[in-house]
């Protein structure tokens, strides 16, 4: 099969090649990979960041494609079917423990960027009817996340969001939320990008260049209240912010770390407002199921800013890492 290896730590070290086949075990599914998404995790992997990276490796979590064998054991799927595999195939529901989160695809298992993968079959989920490949691919990390983001604060009408950038789960957050019924507050340093959330349906947007004290205009927009529920994409010194934005008893949901893994943070505040902060790995298969099913009933398309061809992954991986170029996913087409 061909296959796309990174041989070391750096995006530039994608090398085409082709690769044996791999076969569908006892209780496994082969896939015919047609389409993966990135995510900032696969960049921080990619220049040896992570812990667990190791060279070389297939890369990229997140694909989808089609059932192409069936292992034996394997019932209630069928050769064709269109599938979105989980890209922790252990972790099938419930509370995150270290065994369902100890084997990684992209990481520690082979990733998308081949054409099969043999995964287990009770790793994946069935693709909503209305997308294609490419925004099947979309769904693993990205989706999980905001649809997990978005249940962690109850989100219903009336609640107030707040969004900060417009990445991959950013977006499914605005779509999620107003799906959901929720007034969306979204800030971006991109007054385009803002056009563009305000045509998804952000009630409310915030040029934090213009207006750095983003979380003063939020409290502004909620009429001194605040948000139910902080999407926190960015971390560094930004989390402050995000913590004077919420309302008391509201949700800051720690996912991103884009500005920086340190925070310095005054506790006066969360103990006061009785703030949740949540952290977030993603979620399970049951998780990335429930995505789908909430996409499929509110026939939510995943936003795709471009779609490269696999021959032009080092040129994603720059795009996506250069940051803020990009608004939704960035994708690649086998």
């Amino acid at each position: 099969m061909k296959a796309i290896v990174l041989t070391a730590a750096s995006l530039t070290a994608f090398r085409q090649t082709e690769l044996a086949d791999p076969q569908a075990g006892p209780g496994e599914v082969l896939v015919r990979l047609r389409a993966a998404t990135l995510n900032y995790i696969d960049v921080v992997i990619a220049q040896g960041n992570f812990p667990g990276a190791s060279f070389p490796m297939i890369p990229v979590a997140d694909g989808a494609g089609e059932v192409a064998a069936l292992g034996a054991g394997v019932d209630g799927l069928s050769v064709g079917d269109r599938v979105i595999p989980h890209f922790m195939p252990n972790w099938q529901g419930g509370a995150i423990t270290a065994r369902n989160v100890a084997a990684t695809r992209g990481l520690s298992l082979p990733g998308s960027l081949a054409e099969y993968v043999a995964v287990p079959a009770a790793s994946l989920v069935a693709m909503p009817a209305h997308l294609d490949f490419i925004h099947g691919a979309a769904l693993p990390i990205a989706a999980t996340t905001a649809w997990n983001a978005v249940r962690s604060a109850q989100v219903r009408p009336g609640s107030v969001v707040v969004l900060l950038g417009t990445g991959g789960v950013s977006i499914f957050a605005l779509q999620f939320a107003k799906a959901c019924g929720a007034t969306v507050i979204l800030a971006s340093s991109s007054d385009e990008k803002l056009e563009r959330a305000r045509q998804l349906g952000a009630d409310h947007l915030i040029n934090y260049r213009a207006t750095p004290a983003w979380d003063e205009e939020v409290l502004k927009l909620s009429g001194g209240h605040g948000a139910n529920l902080v999407v926190e994409t960015v971390g560094g010194a930004n989390f402050a912010r995000s913590l004077n934005a919420a309302v008391l008893g509201g949700t800051v949901f720690a996912v991103g770390f884009v500005g920086g893994t340190a925070a310095a943070i005054d506790l006066l505040p969360v103990i006061v407002k009785a703030l949740k902060i949540v952290g977030n790995n993603t979620g399970s298969v049951a998780d990335l199921a429930e995505a789908a099913s909430a996409i499929a009933a509110h026939r939510i398309v995943p936003v795709i800013d471009r779609v490269f061809d696999i021959g032009e992954t080092a040129d994603a991986y720059a795009q996506l890492s250069a940051g803020g170029r990009h608004f939704g996913k960035l994708a690649i087409a086998h």
